[in-house]
Formats: C-alpha cells, structure tokens, sequence
C-alpha cells in the first residue's frame, strides 16, 4: 500500500465503517494542501460564451507532506499545468475528469512549503450540464442581440460554483489572497473583490482592470462583474461605499442603498469588531436570483432598482442587510464545512431581525420574526431536519427554511435568554477568535459560554443538534379559594421534551406581574399567586420562542390581550382569535379596534380577515374602511382598504377610487383603485388603464396588464406581451394564465403565436419542468381558443411548442 497519512487512514475508515452501516456523513473537507494565494488573467468571447484563463495558485501542505494536489475545475479544457520554478514553467503529470485535477507534483513537499502551480485554461460555463442553471460564471446578452437588455458577466460561487470558471480547491474551509486580471472592452466598468489596483487601457479598445485581495477569503465568495453599470459613491469612516446600478437608476441610488453606511456603523458597535474589509460595493445584475455575499463586492437581483415611487410602498428593506451582516458572519468568520451553514445564514438571518428592530421599530421586527417562524411552522417537510446536519443528501439542500428562517430565530431566542450585551460579547470573542478563518457551532458555543458563564450544552444540542420544535397546548384554571391561578403546560409533539425558559405575565387587578419559569418535563402545572382572578395570563410573555401552541383563552381574555399586551405577536394572536369567531360580539370588538391599530401590518391583517358577509360588522366596519382608504398615513394599509371596498363593489364608493387612482404616488394605492374600478366599471377601467400605461410601475403596471388580458385585443398587445416576454419581467411566471387568456382572444394571429413561444420559452428558459403538466394544459386551452377563432396556423403552433417544451423536458431528466 501507498503510504498514507494516519488522519487520511482515519478518515478513510470512518467514512467506510459509517457508510457500512447505511449512513451519509458529511464531514468537513480534509486539507491536504492549503491555497495561500490565487492570481487570475481572464480574457472574455462574449461569441462562444468562454472565459480563456490562466491562473497561478499559490499553496502548501496543511500539516502532512504530499506529492500530490487536487483541483476542482468544471467542465474546462486544461492547455497547460505546470510548476512555476525560478521563472520556468515545468509540466506536471495529472489526469482530469472534467470535474477534478488531479495533479502529481514534481515531488514530496513539507508543511510550510509552499509552490506555484500554473494553468492555462478554457472555461465554459454555458456548456455545464448542472441543475437549477449552476454555472458559475453568467453571460448575459452577450451580443447584444436583446433590444432592451444590458450585456453583463457576472459570477455567482456558493456553494461550490466558482470552479466553473477558475480552478480552485472550492471548499468554505480553505481561504487565501487573489489577484485577478479582467481583459474586457473599454465601454465597460469592472467590479471584483478587493480594491481597483490598475488598469490600463489597450489600442483595440480593450482595457484591463487589476482587483486585488489582499485579506484571505473563500473561494466561493471570489466574484466578478462586467457591464455597463455607474457608480455612485458613499463613504463609510473612509472606506468607500460603492454601488453599481444600471445608469438610469443611478439617480435613485442613495433611495436604494443609502441606509448601507448607518448600518455598518450599527453591526460594528453591537459586535465591537468594525467592518473588517477595505471597501463595500453592492452591485444589481440581470437575471440573478437572490443576493450573494461576496467579499466586499455584493450582488443584488435587478429587482431592486427601483424609484423613489417603488420604494415608498415597501415597508422595509432586509435583503441588503441580510448580506451586509455576512460581511462579518460568512466572510470574515467561515462556516468550516456546509453541515455548520447556520453559522453564515442563520446570522444573516438574524441581522435582518436586528436592523428592522433598531431601525424601522419592535413591531415591524416582531413581524418579521413572526412571518419567518410561521413558515418554517408551515412546512411540516422542515421539521425533521436539525440545524446543524452532517447528514445531507446534497451541498444545497442545507439552504433550507431551517437554516435561514428557523436558524435565524433560533439565535434570537439565544440572545433574549442570554441577554444582548453577554450575547453580544459573546459574538466578539467568536469574530475575534477565528477572524479571518472557520469556525464550526461548537466554538460558537464556547463563546457564547465563555461570555456569559452560563452552560449552553442543553441549548445547542436541543436546537442546533435536534430537529422540530414543541408543539404546547396551555390551558387555565382559577382557584377562588386560594387565590391560585393554574397554568397546565403539555407538549404533545412526538419525540424528546424541550426544555423552555419563558417569561410568564400575570395580569390581575391593574398590576402585571412577570415570572421566569423552566419548563422542562412533557407535562407541567404552575402556579402563580394572585390578589383576583387574572384577566389574562400569558405564556412566552417575550413571545420568542419557536413553537407551535394550542392556547385555551377565552374571547375576553384575548380582548384584554389586545389591549394591554404590549407585543406584535400579543395583538396579532388576538386578531386571529376574532377571525374565526366573527359573529361573536366580542370578537367583533377585537377587529373594529385592531383596524386602528397602530401597526399598519395589523391593520392590514385585520382587513384581510374581515367577513363581509356579517351585517352587523359590516355595518360597523363600513366608516373605518372609508376613512382608512381615503387618509392612512401607510400606502399598504390604504390600498389593502380600498381592495377590501372594492370587493363590495358599491358604486357610491367610485368616486373615492378615482380620487386615490389621480391623486396618490404610490402605485399600490392607484393599483388598488383601478381593480377597485374594474369591479364595478370595467369599461371606465380600461380607459383609466389606457390613461396611466405609460410610466407605470410595481403593482399599476401589474393591475393595467390584468384589464388588458381581460378586455384588451390587438392594440394592447405589445404592452402585455413586452412585459411578459422581456427576461428581466418579474411578471411572467405568476401571469401566465392571464397571459394566455390574451394570446387565446387576440384577433392578429402573428400576436398569438408570439404569445404561445413565450409561454413555452418560460418553461424552457426557467427550466419549470415540473410544472410541465400545467403549462400544457394552458397552451392546450391556447389552441381550443384559436381554434374557435378558425386559426388553424396557431393552432398548429401551440402542438409545435408543446412538443419542444416535452422533447426538452425528457432529455433533461436523462442528462
């Protein structure tokens, strides 16, 4: 036998005897070699969609000496692999299977050695065979063929996606500096991690743009980005802060971006460690899904570029904070291996909740937290899954509601038992101690306990080593005799017990009294002293923890809840407790009063939950839903009004609609009304859609092309069918339906057919091949409707288009 290393045996026979036994343990990446460095010369055929490369790798031996190296390289053409030696290049042996290199080195090398290796390389991400579209690095519109749309390259590398266009050991435990070289036409603007070192511009109108790295970070967060963007800068304690916008939208930029300096200044002083790199840039390019953390150099989706008219109908934005935090929690500490992801997602998570809550209020930062535990809640597929697992089936199933909405809540529930300033030292001594590296859950928890003295052993291994959640049902017992109220706490969930602190409020004769209690059995019964009956008691008073309760409150119990509680989650549980009994007196009391509330998310929800059917509450409800759809200071809360009068489809109510659709600037409101109108006058709709096409936006657009699917002919055609067809659309895939209706009416049969290749290419391009049954169907009602109109040639079109979609749909599933 080859000699061995005794932790590669050791390793070796562990994943051997645990997969004897029908297990899958993911442990973290062994290093055999370890990159130090990683310098890149990259030249772009925006043709053939390749990168043509040459990267130069610095590494050496993590501990054990080797003679060998392995490489992750995706789907490229190696032309040359050589060690760099005193300025020479000498070819090394290696064989390569289109995923890795393996490559043999001139000879044995010790820990502290380092080489270089060099490789001449063509990447061709286009050309990868993956799934959901993983390629790493994206050419859009490369030849500028799409009227409309910008020519961009972008990269996207987690978890393991950048070795599709350089080769690396693409793993989160290894770290190192690069440099990396960017040959792109001159028109163009650059953005990659690091700082702009040079650039030097080239008589064929070319232009190369150096970035260099000089901290160590992962390989999946090197990034780079090509385009026609602008910049606008902002500063931060002099580090600049840079974002990068298609240059229409550079006007509204400090509207889109502008909190980014406030916030860093806020996660530097609650973590005691200031942003650790030398610049932050935010970027939006096309067709990205989501948001990338990548070192000093985030990227966005082009959904957010957006005026000052789309931002002030959303409420808050998290997504940029999300990856702000992950400047600290990703990238400047590391999850050792993708079993520990929490420890960049679950944080990130958490800062979302931490800057709603500093920023925007408590409420907005308690329904935050309470949208997010409601869907993990919901989706009974999560629950048996632990946060930390080193059990996965793939890489990519730990991107999961567990490991963001779950996880992040789960440290929410760590901070308010910890209390912020321990749990924030705690942070501090983590980031401290591992800066620049990896850390795994374990060293979370010495630093959580080394900060605040306490044993965290039961919290982790109930929450970041276990799956699920309690499931409590809590019911009340008053005993006049001894002045004793009785709460019964049951745990009815399959499996082990939780041990639950929680806060316990006792409200009883004007005063309110809080107790800390451990619940740690399947069953428990306390007992609180008290002068009166209480009004009401409730349970998880701080309501952060994850669980789903069944809790025996009467009506006027959650009245007085309503009332007094303080919380998002107190008032919310109040609304949905009325919801359900609306005939109910005192349940209608509850939703009257909530429509004031001062949350416009719950004035909302309680809108929402109205039933119009009931006389009475309508009666009662009717003044408030006017005064609220002509006057709440909220755009959400006004629209949501307005839908809900719509509904009624009361005439005399036209004219508050068409004063909201002239006079509002937000274009939820003037959605709203023009739906609102469309009930009762389609007719005055459609001339109201006509008038307000152009420039609209969001939710207007949304609410014109509606009416045009539905009334529309010939001469709307091109508006519906620009917004549906055109790539960067947010509307295509949830407006099919109403699309089809359109293409399946239209009299221009050329119209039709363009609308049968853009359902079919949606499919295609999206890859929605488990929707293919769905999509069918609807090019199959396509076909009926032309056929009704004698056009026997769209007809014919429609079978065409399904029979690509099927063809393409079964090659995928045997690729």
């Amino acid at each position: 036998m080859k000699n061995i290393s005794p932790y590669a045996l050791f390793s070796l026979l562990l994943f051997t005897a645990l997969n004897s036994f029908g297990q899958t343990y993911r442990s973290a990446p062994l290093k055999i070699n370890d990159l130090v460095h990683t310098r890149l010369d990259l030249h772009f055929d925006y043709t053939k969609c390749c990168v043509y490369g040459k990267a130069w790798l610095t590494l050496k031996p993590h501990f054990y000496s080797t003679d060998t190296l392995r490489l992750d390289a995706k789907g490229m053409d190696i032309e040359n692999l050589s060690l760099v030696e005193q300025g020479k290049l000498i070819p090394l042996k290696f064989s390569y299977d289109s995923l890795t290199i393996q490559v043999h080195l001139n000879r044995l090398y010790r820990a502290k050695e380092s080489y270089t290796v060099y490789i001449g390389y063509t990447a061709k991400p286009n050309q990868l065979k993956v799934a959901n579209d993983a390629h790493g690095l994206y050419f859009i519109n490369p030849t500028g063929s799409e009227k409309g749309k910008p020519t961009q390259i972008w990269t996207t590398g987690e978890p393991d996606y950048n070795s599709a266009w350089f080769p690396t050991i693409d793993e989160p435990n290894q770290k190192c500096t690069d440099e990396i070289s960017l040959n792109v036409p001159d028109k163009y603007v650059t953005l990659s991690n690091g700082r702009l070192a040079t650039q030097m511009k080239h008589p064929d109108g070319t232009r190369t743009d150096t970035w260099k790295m000089e901290l160590p970070q992962a390989p999946y967060l090197f990034m780079i980005a090509v385009g026609d963007f602008q910049i606008v800068k902002d500063s931060w304690h002099g580090k600049p802060v840079d974002y990068y916008l298609e240059p229409q939208y550079a006007a509204d930029a400090k509207a889109i971006f502008g909190y980014t300096p406030e916030a860093m200044t806020f996660f530097s002083k609650i973590l005691g460690v200031d942003f650790p790199w030398n610049k932050y840039a935010q970027i939006r390019v096309r067709g990205f899904n989501g948001g990338m953390e990548n070192t000093t150099a985030t990227e966005f989706n082009e959904d957010g570029q957006s005026s000052p008219r789309e931002l002030a109908d959303l409420p808050y934005q998290s997504g940029n904070v999300h990856e702000l935090f992950h400047q600290w929690f990703g990238d400047y500490v590391t999850c050792e291996s993708w079993s520990n992801l929490p420890l960049n997602e679950s944080f990130a998570d958490l800062g979302e909740i931490l800057w709603a809550e500093r920023k925007y209020g408590q409420d907005v930062a308690d329904e935050h937290i309470y949208q997010g535990t409601q869907g993990y809640l919901n989706n009974t597929s999560e629950w048996k899954e632990n946060l930390i697992r080193f059990d996965y089936a793939k890489k990519q199933d730990m991107f999961d509601g567990v490991t963001y909405q779950k996880g992040g809540r789960i440290l929410n529930m760590l901070r308010h038992y910890l209390g912020n300033a321990a749990f924030y030292k705690g942070l501090h001594i983590y980031l401290t101690e591992h800066t620049f590296g990896n850390a795994d859950a374990q060293q979370l928890r010495l630093a959580l306990e080394e900060a605040s003295g306490l044993d965290l052993n039961w919290f982790f291994n109930q929450w970041f080593y276990g799956s699920g959640h309690p499931i409590l049902d809590i019911s009340y017992h008053w005993d006049a005799a001894s002045h004793t109220e009785s709460v019964c706490l049951k745990q009815t969930q399959e499996g082990n017990v939780f041990i639950l602190p929680m806060a316990v409020d006792i409200y009883a004769g004007g005063k309110t009294q809080r107790y800390q209690i451990w619940m740690r059995d399947k069953a428990d019964t306390l007992n609180f002293p008290a002068p009166v009956q209480p009004d009401l008691v409730n349970v998880d008073a701080e309501k952060t923890t994850i669980v789903k309760k069944t809790d025996h409150k009467t009506l006027s119990e959650f009245t007085f809840q309503y009332a007094h509680a303080p919380l998002y989650v107190d008032r919310c549980e109040a609304i949905a407790a009325a919801a359900a009994s609306q005939t109910d007196y005192i349940a209608q009391h509850i939703l009257i009063k909530a429509l004031d509330d001062p949350y416009y998310g719950l004035r909302i929800k309680t809108m929402r939950a109205l039933s119009m059917d009931n006389a009475t509450l309508k009666t009662a409800v009717l003044p408030v839903l006017i005064r609220l759809a002509a006057k709440d200071t909220s755009n959400l809360a006004r629209a949501e009004a307005i839908a809900t009068l719509g509904k009624l489809k009361l005439p005399e109510n036209k004219k508050l609609f068409e004063a909201a659709l002239a006079s509002s600037n937000s274009y939820s409101v003037q959605a709203a009304a023009l739906d609102a109108i469309q009930l009762t006058d389609p007719k005055d709709a459609f001339t109201l859609a006509k008038k307000y096409e152009k420039g609209s936006k969001g939710k207007l657009r949304d609410a014109i092309i509606a009416i045009y699917c539905q009334s529309g002919g010939d001469a709307e055609w091109p508006y519906v069918y620009y917004n549906f067809a055109n790539p960067a659309s947010v509307l295509q895939y949830n407006f099919t339906g109403k699309f089809a209706s359109l293409t399946g009416t239209v009299a221009n049969p050329a119209f039709a057919q363009q609308g049968i290749e853009a359902i079919a290419d949606l499919v295609i391009r999206l890859k929605k091949y488990d929707k293919l049954t769905r999509f069918i169907e609807i090019l199959n009602q396509v076909k009926a409707d032309r056929l009704k109109l004698n056009d026997t040639a769209s007809a014919a079109f429609a079978d065409q288009a399904i029979s690509r979609m099927s063809t393409l749909a079964r090659s995928t599933v045997h690729d």
